[in-house]
C-alpha cells in the first residue's frame, strides 16, 4: 500500500522528515494540493504563486530524478486528499507541521490518518512554553526559553531513491493553474530569484561567506547585506536547521541572524495561540482608534510616489522583485501607519499580495509590531523619521537604483531633495510634512490611551 506526502510550505528533499518517514513504508505518492479555499481571504497572493510556479517546478524535477513524481490537484485540501489515499488504497498521509489557522484546520479534518512531522523550525513551536504552560506572547521571552533548547537537532539527508506506486493518480498540470502573469506579465524583474531547493542551497552558500558581517550590514539599504533566504525558507525550500547548522563558526554575526529564525519560531507560536491576528489589533484598546480613509494616499504608498525618497525607493523595489529590505520594510510600515495614519491592515494585505515571501504569521507579527497595536510591539508614539533613517543608514544608492528621477542628485540632498531646493520636475512634493504627520499620529495615539 502506497504512502501520500502531503507537500505544502515544505518543498523540499533534504531534512524533509515527512518524506523520510514515508520511504521507510514504500511506496510514495507525493502530493501538492492548490487550495484557494481554505486560506479564505489569506490564499496566496500573486508575487507567492509566481515563486510557487517555479519551486514546484523544481521539486517534480528532483523528485523524477529520484524515479518519483510530484501529482498535483486543486481544491480543498483535506477532501482532495482524501480522495486521492481512497483511490490508490492509501492509509497513511505524511506531512510536516504547519500554524496557519487554515492548514491546522485541514490537518484536523483528516483525523487519524494523517500522521504530522515536525521540521520547519528550530523546535516545535508549541513546545516552546512559559512556565504556566502557555504559549509566550513576548519575543525576549520566548528568545531566552528556546535558547535552552537549542542547538536543533541535525538535519536530515534526502532519500536516494524513492519507491514508485504501481499506478500513478491522475494530477493537473502547471499551466492548468495559471500561476504566472501574462497579460501584463509584472514578474520581469522576479528574475534575480532562483526558486526550488538548489536555489535555496546556493543562495545560503552565498550568505554563509557574507554572515560575519550580518550585524552590522544587514541595515543598509544600498549594500547586499541581508541573506536574502527568507522566500526559499517561506516556501521550505530548505529549513532552519540546514541554515542553522551551515552558520556554525562563520563569525559573531550569525547570532543576529540566528536571532531572525528564532523571530520565525516565536510568530508561529504567536498564531497558535491567536489565529485571527492578522485581522485583529493584539490591543484591544486600539480598536477605538479613528484610522484615515484615504484610498489616493494609500495608492500614492503603492505605487511610491510620497515624495519621501527611502519610502518610494523601498515601494518600487517590492513591485518590482517581490522583495524589499528589511530596514527599508519597517520605515514604509511606519510611514503608511504613523504618517499616513492609514490602518495597518491595509499595509499587510499589499504585502501579503506582492511578497515572495509573504508568511501569514511573519506578516502580521511584523505589522503589528511597527504599528504599535501588537502584543509585543514598539509603542505606538514611536514614529520611525524616513528622512533622517535615510540619511543614518547611507541610502543614498539604494535610491538612485529605485528612483532614478533622484539619480542626478547629489548624496547630500538625496534624503530629502525638497527641502535641499533641488526636487527635480518629474518627482512630487511630499505627501505631508514629517512634522505634521508626527503631531497628527500622536494625537490620534492620545486618544486611545
Amino acid at each position: 500500500m502506497p504512502a501520500l506526502v502531503w507537500f505544502r510550505q515544505d518543498l523540499r528533499l533534504h531534512d524533509q522528515p515527512a518524506l523520510v518517514a514515508a520511504v521507510a513504508e514504500g511506496d510514495v505518492i507525493p502530493v501538492y494540493v492548490l487550495d484557494d479555499k481554505g486560506p479564505g481571504d489569506w490564499r496566496i497572493g500573486g508575487a507567492q504563486r509566481w515563486w510557487l510556479h517555479h519551486s514546484l517546478q523544481a521539486l517534480d524535477r528532483s523528485l523524477r530524478d529520484l524515479g518519483s513524481r510530484l501529482i498535483l490537484r486543486r481544491g480543498p485540501a483535506a477532501a482532495v486528499l482524501t480522495d486521492i489515499a481512497d483511490d490508490c488504497g492509501a492509509e497513511t498521509i505524511h506531512a510536516i507541521r504547519h500554524y496557519e489557522p487554515w492548514w491546522r484546520e485541514a490537518e484536523e479534518a483528516l483525523g487519524e490518518r494523517l500522521c504530522l512531522h515536525e521540521g520547519n523550525h528550530l523546535r516545535p513551536p508549541e513546545s516552546v512554553r512559559t512556565g504556566s504552560g502557555g504559549q509566550f506572547r513576548m519575543f525576549s521571552a520566548f528568545y531566552r526559553a528556546l535558547l535552552a533548547m537549542l542547538p536543533p537537532e541535525a538535519p536530515t539527508a534526502a532519500p536516494k531513491h524513492m519507491s514508485a506506486p504501481g499506478r500513478w493518480p491522475k494530477s493537473d498540470t502547471l499551466d492548468d493553474w495559471n500561476l504566472l502573469p501574462i497579460k501584463p506579465n509584472w514578474a520581469t524583474g522576479f528574475e534575480d530569484w532562483t526558486p526550488g531547493e538548489a536555489g535555496a542551497a546556493a543562495a545560503l552558500d552565498d550568505f554563509a561567506d557574507a554572515a560575519a558581517v550580518y550585524d552590522d550590514a544587514r541595515n543598509l539599504p544600498s549594500v547586499e547585506g541581508t541573506s536574502r533566504l527568507s522566500p526559499h525558507l517561506h516556501h521550505g525550500e530548505i529549513s532552519p536547521r540546514q541554515v542553522w547548522q551551515a552558520l556554525k563558526g562563520r563569525g559573531k554575526g550569525v547570532e543576529s541572524f540566528r536571532r531572525e529564525l528564532a523571530w520565525r519560531d516565536f510568530t508561529a507560536g504567536l498564531i497558535l495561540a491567536l489565529p485571527d491576528y492578522a485581522e485583529k489589533n493584539g490591543r484591544s484598546r486600539f480598536d477605538r482608534l479613528k484610522w484615515r480613509h484615504a484610498p489616493s494616499e494609500l495608492k500614492a504608498w503603492q505605487e511610491g510616489r510620497t515624495g519621501y525618497p527611502i519610502v518610494d525607493a523601498g515601494m518600487r523595489q517590492l513591485w518590482a522583485t517581490g522583495w524589499m529590505h528589511n530596514r527599508v520594510r519597517m520605515i514604509t510600515a511606519s510611514f503608511l501607519v504613523k504618517h499616513l495614519l492609514i490602518d495597518w491592515r491595509e499595509g499587510e494585505r499589499w504585502f501579503w499580495d506582492t511578497l515572495v515571501d509573504a508568511d501569514y504569521g511573519n506578516n502580521s507579527v511584523n505589522w503589528q509590531w511597527v504599528a504599535g497595536t501588537g502584543i509585543d510591539a514598539n509603542m505606538f508614539g514611536r514614529i520611525m523619521a524616513p528622512l533622517s533613517q535615510s540619511a543614518k543608514f547611507d541610502a543614498a544608492d539604494y535610491i538612485r537604483e529605485w528612483v532614478p528621477e533622484l539619480r542626478d542628485v547629489p548624496d547630500a540632498a538625496i534624503h530629502d531633495p525638497e527641502e535641499s531646493g533641488c526636487l527635480p520636475a518629474n518627482y512630487p512634493r511630499k505627501i505631508i510634512g514629517h512634522r505634521e504627520a508626527r503631531e497628527r499620529a500622536l494625537a490620534a495615539g492620545r486618544q486611545v490611551r
